[in-house]
């Protein structure tokens, strides 16, 4: 015990970047790496987990390396948002100047909190003509966000990402809430720490990215994470340079598993590959498979959908955004999901049911067998890069697709005079609107003492004598119901129609 305690050193912080949609995360993390752009982003949407490491020089003088996640902020990526504060140690909740809080920033905010997260708030976009930045603290009061000043102890530092004014500021504030957190690792330990995103890649195999919370990585050990493991041949830091060892707040890309690792799973390392499968064996029992189903109820008319995405968080927005659309009477009805691009095999599958499925790709391509198979079989591929336009699609094939039901609306309501004649099951009656207006050829429900008592329908109407199609509120008519029970005055009518909605 005295030997790993001695052992220990400071460790570099894990920092995860969140807050809503186009505030600026991306764009603050550009500057922070010293880039001109905002990186990994399709139609201004973090779509998956990055990280990068930075080196940033304390007031101390010393040079201290921090590790960023910078996590999407549209709200289908609610779950890889979560396993960014889950994953981090210090959590950046970005609001923009203009705009105060927004829905995603508070749902981040449960998510950092949830996971007990330390965090600072950054207000950006200072720079910008509407910026009001103690109106901005104000509104984060409201949302219970209590930062220092306004009654609170959260730290907060006003910046713009575009310009890098307060960018300084905010990396030192980020060094001293890592000191107070006493951040410590042991590297003569195996390597362990998080999967924050998975892939699958036609020509490298399967690959993961690795966030190592303790120990040391290093070429020729073997590391298993849930059902999935790999030797480490062949690890990238985030640069996408090779390295043969990295150690505790390192993002390193690990290539070559046996499969999927699942993006949140912990991973550890082994010397052996047997102690690696014994590892496996031990987590199975706790391993329940992934149903892709999301039927509202089971009189539901289920559209048949095939997925595929680039990585696992991906694939798990496109699912979580399936089972937002579902209603009572439309589901979507997921009998595939998968990492990669789209194949002839997820073709022949989209074909083999009763109903033909529908084939999404999320950021992958349609292989040209598939596409080929897919024109022959009359099978519907669609392919997205940004998460809205896919589900913005597919909101209109659940309305198109959705059964219609038949549905009585009632048009007027009228009481019943007098009984002038009847024969068989036609009578001819007088009665007065009391509401709405009765029309001719309409189904009538008819009323005794506020309990319906049978049907009929109005074959003819009258108005001071004269044929009419509709007689309205407040004036008296003479009628010919077709109807098998005797009605009598006092009795009501209830003109109503049928329509599919």
């Amino acid at each position: 015990m005295s030997t790993e305690i001695s052992q220990k050193t400071e460790r570099a912080q894990v920092v995860a970047i969140m807050g809503h949609i186009d505030h600026g995360k991306s764009t603050l993390l550009s500057y922070i790496r010293k880039s001109k752009e905002a990186l990994n982003e399709a139609g201004g949407i973090t779509q998956k987990v990055s990280a990068y490491e930075v080196e940033h020089t304390g007031e101390d003088g010393k040079k201290h390396l921090i590790t960023f996640l910078d996590t999407p902020g549209h709200e289908a990526f609610s779950g890889i948002r979560r396993r960014g504060a889950d994953v981090a140690d210090i959590a950046v909740l970005v609001i923009s100047a203009e705009d105060g809080v927004k829905p995603q920033t508070v749902e981040a905010l449960a998510s950092i909190r949830e996971s007990k997260t330390p965090f600072i708030v950054a207000i950006n976009k200072i720079d910008k003509p509407e910026a009001n930045i103690e109106w901005a603290k104000q509104n984060l009061a409201e949302h219970e966000i209590y930062v220092e000043g306004y009654g609170g102890d959260i730290p907060v530092i006003p910046l713009s990402a575009k310009t890098g004014q307060g960018v300084p500021e905010l990396l030192d504030m980020i060094l001293l809430v890592a000191e107070l957190g006493e951040l410590s690792g042991n590297r003569a330990l195996p390597g362990q720490g998080v999967i924050i995103e998975s892939n699958r890649d036609v020509k490298k195999g399967i690959s993961a990215v690795c966030i190592i919370k303790n120990g040391t990585l290093e070429k020729g050990v073997y590391v298993a994470s849930g059902q999935s493991m790999t030797p480490v041949r062949i690890m990238e830091n985030f640069l996408g340079t090779q390295v043969s060892t990295a150690t505790f707040s390192s993002p390193v890309k690990i290539i070559g598993w046996d499969s999927l690792p699942e993006v949140g799973q912990t991973f550890q390392s082994y010397k052996t590959r047997d102690e690696a499968i014994t590892h496996m064996e031990n987590e199975k029992k706790n391993v329940t498979a992934h149903k892709n189903t999301y039927n509202a109820s089971s009189s539901a008319h289920a559209i048949p959908l095939i997925i595929k995405a680039d990585t696992g968080g991906s694939l798990e927005a496109v699912l979580y955004e399936i089972g937002k659309l579902s209603t009572e009477r439309v589901t979507g009805q997921v009998i595939s999901s998968g990492i990669g691009t789209i194949s002839e095999n997820d073709i022949r599958l989209a074909s083999g049911g009763s109903e033909k499925a529908i084939v999404l790709g999320f950021n992958v391509k349609i292989d040209s067998p598939a596409k080929s198979l897919a024109e022959r079989s009359e099978i519907e591929v669609q392919t997205f890069d940004i998460i809205y336009k896919l589900t913005d699609w597919l909101q209109e094939i659940f309305t198109t697709r959705t059964p219609k039901v038949k549905t009585e609306e009632s048009i007027g309501i009228a009481k019943i005079l007098k009984v002038f004649s009847k024969v068989k099951d036609k009578q001819i009656l007088g009665g007065k609107v009391l509401k709405g207006e009765i029309k001719l050829g309409a189904q009538v429900r008819i009323s005794r003492r506020d309990a319906e008592i049978g049907q009929g329908k109005i074959r003819e109407l009258q108005a001071q004598k004269n044929k009419t199609d509709t007689v309205v509120e407040g004036s008296e008519f003479g009628a010919l119901i077709e109807a098998k029970i005797e009605i009598a005055p006092g009795d009501q009518i209830e003109s109503y129609i049928i329509v599919e909605k």
